[in-house]
């Protein structure tokens, strides 16, 4: 079920109202018993594959723990990994991997058909994968005690806030919480429905708006214009943030509002003014996993400037790869280790030069203007992630290569009553920006609030709820109208 549904609509509130009702004892069984359902909503079948990945992970840290030897517990690992592993490859990258080799092999004019094999990917598979990796890892390493309680573990492994699109929790942040003994209150509870609000509103208005737009560009990409392809690829990171972070928040939310506090995913990565920097921000857990467990094994940056790049462009390929099964992401993944890889080199002696020069970067204009270069270096990688095809991406990039103005007036594409909902979404995006919970100028407006009076705060909080509530619920429904609502597009990683 996806959380823009009306199935999970109901759902949520049911299981928010059992699980304050029942006592502390019995709420594992009730949450473990929604996440199956959850996740058993898309395909039953495939609950078998959390349920194996679960058990295996299990027992490995329970005989990596109780094992003395370095060796049978190295093996232990091993195994745990190459079966977990082996099951992502198998259900993510085998028809990829097949489909490669023969296309390698008919190079060589051997004409080999290609086999039709229909395997569904189980929804969660990379998240759920890496986190009993990391479960199992830590344990390992010592910094973790095995979880003796199967049931909690299997809760960890499967809490559907965050089953299908993370954040990548590790064992030891999100454990201890599902164990303890959680009160009602209502300042959790309202925190946690405003983070609600704000990811639906991120994911069903703004992600979705600029979908119609990208989605149409790129269907048609042989008769869009080189501005049409440009604006589309802007466009496309914008809805791929707002589609990701909207996810993360409608989680963070329904965990916050059961007591439990998810790790933050993304910290305005727009506002980056680096390569480096944007991926400090961007899938913040996913990074953290990358750099903790393979980044920093491979000697991170403490075997020279050589192996350190090489580094950082395994990590970043990897980081490709897990995005999907397509030379396009691996393309994508090569291109940001690049740029991360330039920054490394250039990172002191363009230092240098600037002070020699007295130039300070901490201007606001100079801030703002790299932010804006940075926009325009995501432009082509906002472009090969969306590309389908090798192929594809030779097209919209010979596309954006020439760019006629007189052709770009009608730019978006959208009838009117589309475009004045983009104009709504724009206006409303910004009410609810000034009042999330991340923002300075929120708290600035929430501190003044306090000061003058409890009341009034709180008056200001319900109203700017009830104004997100009613403004996502009519542009929702003008979406649901138009056949516009679409599942998360993290969900397909």
């Amino acid at each position: 079920m996806n959380f823009n549904s009306l199935q999970f609509l109901i759902f949520l509130p049911v299981v928010l109202l059992m699980y304050w009702l029942l006592p502390h004892r019995l709420r594992w069984v009730l949450l473990l018993l929604a996440s199956y359902y959850f996740y058993m909503s898309w395909n039953a079948w495939l609950v078998f594959a959390i349920l194996g990945t679960t058990i295996i992970s299990y027992l490995s840290a329970i005989l990596i723990e109780r094992t003395e030897r370095r060796s049978l517990k190295k093996l232990f690992l091993v195994l745990m990994a190459i079966i977990s592993l082996g099951l992502l490859v198998y259900f993510k990258y085998y028809n990829f991997l097949i489909q490669s080799a023969v296309d390698f092999l008919n190079l060589f004019r051997m004409n080999i058909e290609s086999p039709s094999l229909d395997i569904i990917l189980p929804v969660g598979i990379s998240f759920y994968t890496f986190q009993t990796l990391s479960y199992v890892i830590d344990v390992y390493n010592g910094s973790l005690k095995a979880e003796r309680h199967f049931g909690y573990y299997a809760l960890y492994v499967s809490y559907f806030p965050q089953l299908v699109a993370g954040p990548i929790e590790r064992a030891g942040d999100l454990l201890p919480q599902l164990k303890a003994e959680h009160f009602f209150g209502r300042e959790d509870f309202e925190a946690g429905f405003r983070i609600l609000l704000v990811g639906f509103f991120r994911k069903c208005v703004v992600a979705d708006l600029c979908g119609l737009f990208v989605n149409n560009v790129f269907a048609n990409l042989g008769e869009a214009t080189g501005m049409a392809v440009f604006v589309a690829s802007g466009l496309f990171y914008i809805q791929m943030y707002c589609d990701f972070a909207g996810y993360s928040e409608i989680a963070m939310g329904c965990a916050r509002m059961m007591g439990v506090k998810l790790t933050r995913n993304f910290n305005r990565p727009y506002l980056a003014q680096s390569y480096t920097e944007f991926f400090r921000r961007w899938h913040i857990t996913l990074n953290r996993w990358f750099t903790d467990y393979v980044y920093i094994p491979m000697g991170g940056s403490k075997k020279g400037k050589a192996r350190k790049l090489l580094n950082i462009l395994i990590v970043f390929a990897l980081s490709g790869l897990w995005h999907g099964a397509n030379w396009t992401y691996l393309i994508w993944g090569l291109y940001a280790g690049i740029w991360v890889c330039a920054e490394s080199i250039l990172k002191k002696p363009v230092a240098s030069l600037l002070k020699a020069r007295n130039i300070d970067l901490t201007k606001p204009w100079i801030v703002w203007a790299r932010r804006a270069a940075m926009f325009l270096v995501f432009i082509p990688a906002a472009l090969i992630f969306r590309a389908e095809s090798v192929a594809q991406i030779g097209e919209a990039l010979s596309k954006i290569s020439v760019i006629d103005i007189p052709q770009t007036i009608d730019i978006l594409g959208l009838n009117a009553e589309k475009t004045l909902l983009l104009v709504l979404c724009i206006a409303c995006m910004c009410l609810i920006y000034y009042f999330g919970e991340y923002t300075p100028c929120a708290r600035r407006l929430v501190s003044i609030a306090e000061k003058r009076s409890v009341a009034v705060a709180d008056g200001r909080r319900i109203l700017v709820c009830i104004t997100a509530v009613i403004v996502t619920a009519l542009m929702w429904t003008a979406l649901l109208e138009s056949g516009d609502v679409t599942a998360f597009q993290y969900f397909q990683f």
